[in-house]
C-alpha cells in the first residue's frame, strides 16, 4: 500500500512541510523565499560581503497572540522589533535572518499573509532577509506560528548608547503616545469591542534614531524602546545602571484618548503597558529642544513630550508626580501585565 504524498496545496501546514523533503522544499521555495528575494535558499549560510564599521547584532523571538491585531501582525512586528533593537543601540540595520516555527494545521493563506507582511516591512526598513529556517511542530505544540529573527547592523557614530552615560540634570523624552500596542493586542485577544479600537504603534525607528544620533552625538545619552514593561521598566533599568533617580510628571506623559479611556476602564497603568514604536530618550538638557524638533518631524502617531528629568537619588529610584502634592515612587513591573504582546 502506498501512502499519498501531502502537497502544499492541501490548504494547511502538515508535518511533511518540516521533514526536509520535496514538500518542504516547495513550501520554502514558493511561499517564503520567492517573496523574500534576498534569501540565499541554496545555501545554509548567507554571505554578507564586507562590512565597514563596528558590527552590532541582536536576536529576538515573537510569540504574540493573536497573530493579527489592529495596526500590525506577528510578521511586521518581528521585523520592526529587531530593527528597533539595533536602532536603539545607535546601529544602522542591514540584515535579518528569519526562523519560522509553524504549527501543524496553520492555514497556508494565513502563512502567506504573514510572509507578505514580513517582506513589506523589511522593504520599508531597507533591510535584507538573507537566511532562514523552517520547522513544523505537531498541532497543539505552538500557537500557529512563532518567529525568531536575528539582526545585523553597523554603528554609524563613535558614540555608544549606554545608561552609564546618563547624568543628573538630563531630560527624559518619550517619542509619542504610550500604551497603544499592549492595549491593541489585549482588545484583539479578548474580543473587547472598543469603539474606536486601540491601534498598535508598531513601527520602525531606525530613521529617527539615526538622525538623533548624528545630530546630538554624545548629548544623546541613550535610547530604549519601551516594549515589555513599558516606560516604567526603561526608567527602572536606567536608575539601576546609574544610581540616580528618574523623576517624571504624569501630566506630561502623552496618551491618545482611546488608550487613556481603556486604561481607566480596565485599571491598567499606561506606564507599564508595552509599546512597539515608542521609545524613551535621555538627552542633555541644553539639547532637549533640538531633540524634540527631530522627534516631532518623524512623528506618525502623536507628538513627543519631555516627561521628566534625572535627579540625585534620595528615596525611590523612579519618582512620579501625579498632581497630588508631592512625588510618589513608581514601582517597577514585577511581571507582565499583558503577556504575549510580542
Amino acid at each position: 500500500m502506498t501512502c499519498p504524498t501531502p502537497t502544499i496545496n492541501s490548504g494547511e501546514i502538515s508535518l511533511s512541510h518540516g521533514e526536509g523533503g520535496r514538500v518542504m522544499r516547495q513550501l520554502i521555495r514558493d511561499r517564503i523565499a520567492a517573496k523574500l528575494s534576498d534569501v540565499q535558499s541554496s545555501s545554509d549560510a548567507a554571505s554578507l560581503g564586507t562590512l565597514t564599521g563596528e558590527i552590532a547584532i541582536t536576536t529576538d523571538s515573537f510569540v504574540v497572540s493573536p497573530l493579527f491585531f489592529p495596526g500590525g501582525d506577528i510578521g511586521s512586528l518581528a521585523v520592526h522589533g529587531t530593527v528597533n533593537d539595533l536602532a536603539m543601540a545607535g546601529a544602522k540595520p542591514l540584515f535579518l535572518t528569519l526562523s519560522l516555527i509553524l504549527e501543524e494545521g496553520l492555514p497556508l493563506g494565513m502563512l502567506d499573509r504573514i510572509i507578505d507582511s514580513i517582506a513589506n516591512a523589511a522593504a520599508n526598513c531597507d533591510v535584507k532577509i538573507v537566511a532562514g529556517d523552517t520547522k513544523v511542530v505537531p498541532k497543539g505544540a505552538a500557537d500557529g506560528i512563532f518567529i525568531n529573527t536575528t539582526g545585523v547592523g553597523i554603528h554609524e557614530t563613535p558614540h555608544r548608547m549606554s545608561g552609564t552615560s546618563i547624568r543628573s540634570g538630563d531630560v527624559l523624552i518619550v517619542s509619542g503616545p504610550v500604551a497603544q500596542h499592549g492595549l491593541a493586542v489585549l482588545a484583539a485577544r479578548e474580543s473587547i469591542a472598543f469603539d474606536p479600537p486601540p491601534v498598535s504603534d508598531s513601527a520602525p525607528l531606525q530613521r529617527v534614531a539615526s538622525e538623533l544620533a548624528h545630530c546630538l552625538g554624545p548629548d544623546l545619552r541613550t535610547m530604549r524602546d519601551a516594549t515589555r514593561g513599558g516606560v516604567a521598566a526603561v526608567l527602572h533599568e536606567w536608575a539601576e545602571e546609574t544610581g540616580l533617580a528618574m523623576r517624571i510628571e504624569q501630566s506630561r506623559v502623552p496618551m491618545t484618548a482611546e488608550s487613556e479611556g481603556v486604561c481607566e476602564l480596565l485599571g491598567l497603568d499606561p506606564l507599564m503597558v508595552a509599546n512597539e514604536g515608542t521609545f524613551v530618550a535621555c538627552v542633555a538638557t541644553d539639547r532637549a529642544a533640538e531633540a524634540m524638533e527631530i522627534l516631532a518631524a518623524h512623528s506618525l502617531r502623536g507628538a513627543p513630550s519631555v516627561i521628566g528629568e534625572v535627579v540625585q537619588r534620595q528615596m525611590s529610584p523612579v519618582l512620579i508626580s501625579r498632581g497630588l502634592g508631592g512625588d510618589q515612587p513608581l514601582d517597577e513591573p514585577i511581571h507582565a501585565m499583558l503577556p504575549r504582546i510580542c
